[in-house]
C-alpha cells in the first residue's frame, strides 16, 4: 500500500512529553515499521526562552521507555539554522515573500480603524523593504483560490486562501518560524508522510503554500484525533495529568501504557483490548483512525495495567517493582529478602494495579515489628472477640506439624466450623498481626514466606496489646 514510507516524530522540548505526542510518536512508528519505512526524531527547539535540554533528554527518556526507537535522529533544528536561512532567502529572491517592519500596535490600529477582521492586513506586501535587523520576513499569500489538504484521516479539507494571512516565516530576530522550518526538515530528511496532531491542521495550508513556493511537492498529511479529558476538554498541561514521565513513576508498564495509547483513535477492527506489538504492526494503518477526540481515560489504562501485571513471573515483578522498593528503608536486596519476594509474587501480581503498590504489599515480611495502619489496628481494638481469637489462633497454628499456607487454612476452616464462625471472621484479626493491614496478599500464603516463628510472635504481640471487653 505504501512504498518505504518516512515520517518523523517532530516534539519541541517545552516541557515533559505529553502523552498525546506519545500516542503521535506512537503512530508513527508503527506506520514505518509495517510499510518498511524509517522513523526519524527532529527535536524542534529553536525556540530559546521555552527549551531546555532535560526536557529533551526526557522526550528520547520516555520514547526508549515505550520502546519506539527511531531510525535517524535525534536532530535538532537549532543545529540546521543555516538551511532555514537560505531558504527564506530563496523565498524573498523569487518574490514569494517580503520584509516587514510593522509592530503588533500599529497592526491592531489600522486593522480596528479600518473595521477589518483581526489579523495582518498586508501593509507592507508591495512596500519592496530589504532585509534589516527586527524585520520580519512574511509569506506572499495567494488572495484567490484555495489551498486544499488531501488528509489520509480526514479527507480532502479545503482553506480560502482570502482567510489565510501572509503570515510570518522569519522574525525580526532572524529566527525561523515552526511552519518555514518543519516545510524545510520535512523537504531535507525526504519525509513522505507528516502524521501529526488535529491541532496543527490549521497550519497545513500554510506549509503547502510554501512547499509550492519552494518548487516543491507536500507530502501526504494524517491529522490523528485530539485527546480530551471527562469533561471532553482537550487535554492541558495546566489542567490534567498528562506527562509520560508521570505514570511510569506512579507504576505503569511500558507495554500497558502503549497498548493503550494505540487504541485512541485507532481501531484494530474487532473488540480486542489487549494487542502484542506484533499484532499492532500487523494491523495498524491510517485508514482505521477516526475522526472523533479520544477519551484519555486514566481508569481504563488502570485496567490494562493490572493485567500486565498480572502476566509477569516472579523475575520479572522484582525487577519492574526494583526502583520502588528500593526507595524503601527496608530493603537491602539480599538474596533471602529476593527469595522471599519471589515466593510472594505470584499473589502479589494478580492483587495490584500500579507498581508502587508493590512495597506496601510485602514490607512486613521485611520489618522487624509490625507497624499497624490505624484503620486495621483500629478494627481489631474495637472487637470484643479479637484477643480470644489472636490467643486461640496461638494455640491452633503452634500444633501444626508443617506450617504451609495448605495446612494454615485447613486449620482455620476446621476451627470455623469447629467454633460457628465465619472464615472471615477469624482472619481480620490475624491478618492485621501478621501484616499490620486489613488488606494484602492472601493471608496464608503470607504466613508461610513469614515463617512459624515470626507468625506466632506477632500473633501473641498483637494479643497481648489488647484488653479482654467485659
Amino acid at each position: 500500500m505504501y512504498e518505504a514510507p518516512r515520517v518523523r516524530f517532530a516534539p519541541s522540548p517545552t516541557g515533559y512529553f505529553h502523552v498525546g505526542g506519545a500516542r503521535t510518536a506512537l503512530f508513527n512508528w508503527l506506520f514505518a515499521k509495517r510499510f518498511g519505512g524509517v522513523f526519524v526524531l527532529r527535536i524542534e527547539d529553536t525556540d530559546e526562552a521555552r527549551n531546555r535540554p532535560e526536557w529533551i533528554d526526557g522526550i528520547c527518556s520516555a520514547l526508549k521507555w515505550l520502546e519506539i526507537t527511531w531510525d535517524e535522529g535525534p536532530y535538532l533544528q537549532s543545529e540546521r539554522l543555516d538551511l532555514y536561512t537560505r531558504a527564506a532567502q530563496s523565498l524573498f529572491d523569487a518574490g514569494k515573500a517580503y520584509y516587514c517592519d510593522c509592530q503588533r500596535s500599529e497592526i491592531d490600529e489600522r486593522v480596528k480603524t479600518a473595521g477589518l477582521p483581526p489579523g495582518y492586513d498586508g501593509f507592507c506586501r508591495d512596500r519592496g523593504l530589504e532585509v534589516a535587523p527586527g524585520r520580519a520576513l512574511r509569506f506572499k499569500v495567494p488572495k484567490d483560490g484555495e489551498t486544499v489538504v488531501d488528509d489520509l484521516v480526514r479527507g480532502k479539507v479545503a482553506f480560502d486562501n482570502g482567510t489565510i494571512d501572509d503570515f510570518v516565516l522569519v522574525k525580526g530576530n532572524g529566527a525561523p518560524l515552526f511552519v518555514l522550518a518543519n516545510v524545510v526538515d520535512d523537504l531535507d530528511m525526504r519525509i513522505t508522510h507528516v502524521i501529526r496532531a488535529e491541532e496543527h491542521l490549521p497550519t497545513t495550508p500554510k506549509a503547502i503554500l510554501v512547499y509550492e513556493a519552494l518548487g516543491q511537492k507536500a507530502p501526504q498529511f494524517a491529522h490523528v484525533p485530539v485527546l480530551v479529558n471527562e469533561k471532553r476538554q482537550k487535554l492541558s498541561k495546566r489542567r490534567d495529568r498528562v506527562a509520560v514521565e508521570d505514570y511510569k513513576e506512579m507504576g505503569f508498564l511500558p507495554e500497558a501504557m502503549e497498548n493503550y495509547l494505540v487504541l485512541l483513535g485507532w481501531s484494530p477492527g474487532d473488540d480486542r483490548e489487549f494487542l502484542t506489538r506484533n499484532e499492532e504492526l500487523e494491523l495498524f494503518s491510517l485508514d482505521r483512525v477516526g475522526h472523533s477526540p479520544s477519551f484519555f481515560d486514566v481508569t481504563k489504562m488502570l485496567h490494562f495495567n493490572k493485567h500486565y501485571i498480572s502476566l509477569l513471573s516472579p523475575e520479572d515483578l522484582l525487577q519492574a517493582a526494583m526502583p520502588y522498593l528500593e526507595a524503601r528503608d527496608f530493603w537491602n536486596g539480599s538474596s533471602d529478602q529476593r527469595s522471599s519476594f519471589l515466593k510472594l509474587a505470584p499473589e502479589i501480581c494478580t492483587r495490584i494495579g500500579l507498581l508502587s503498590e508493590v512495597p506496601s504489599m510485602v514490607d512486613f515480611i521485611y520489618q522487624d515489628h509490625v507497624k499497624f495502619d490505624e484503620g486495621a489496628f483500629g478494627s481489631v481494638t474495637s472487637d470484643s472477640s479479637s484477643k480470644r481469637l489472636l490467643e486461640r489462633s496461638v494455640e491452633i497454628f503452634s500444633s501444626l506439624d508443617y506450617f504451609g499456607r495448605e495446612e494454615l487454612e485447613a486449620a482455620c476452616r476446621a476451627w470455623a466450623e469447629e467454633s460457628g464462625l465465619s472464615l472471615r471472621k477469624l482472619q481480620v484479626p490475624i491478618r492485621v498481626a501478621i501484616t499490620g493491614k486489613k488488606i494484602g496478599p492472601p493471608l496464608f500464603s503470607a504466613m508461610e514466606v513469614l515463617g512459624s516463628e515470626a507468625c506466632l510472635s506477632r500473633l501473641a504481640e498483637l494479643a497481648s496489646m489488647l484488653t479482654e471487653a467485659v
